[in-house]
């Protein structure tokens, strides 16, 4: 059973690696949320309990979302936290892609053909 839950992990993640460019979760705050709401900047992050200044670099892509800021936008927005540190994995794992330091690694194992969609 083990192996069978490994292999799904394994599916996941190679298909992850071939996402598109996905959007920062800053980008989808004020066009999904904030405009809108008709929410200014300092009225949301005083009402996610923050600083202004913590929500405006969130919106400009200088800081991601993590686990509580992913706590707090769900329960302002009414979504899950889990929508937000995906969407942000999701931009982080993109970014990180083209890495000049992946070239360094060395495959150590490969599937049996037929268990990963490639």
């Amino acid at each position: 059973m083990q192996a069978l839950v490994y292999f799904g992990v394994h599916r996941q993640m190679k298909d992850t690696m071939r996402m598109k460019s996905p959007v920062h979760p800053g980008e989808i705050i004020p066009e999904e949320y904030l405009i809108p709401l008709g929410l200014s900047i300092t009225a949301a992050a005083k009402k996610l309990g923050i600083t202004r200044k913590a929500l405006s670099n969130l919106l400009k892509e200088r800081a991601g979302v993590s686990p509580l800021m992913a706590w707090r936008l769900s329960m302002a927005f009414d979504t899950s936290p889990e929508l937000w540190t995906n969407m942000q994995t999701g931009y982080d794992l993109a970014k990180e892609r083209e890495n000049p330091a992946l070239t360094l690694v060395q495959q150590i194992y490969k599937a049996p053909a037929g268990l990963v969609a490639e």
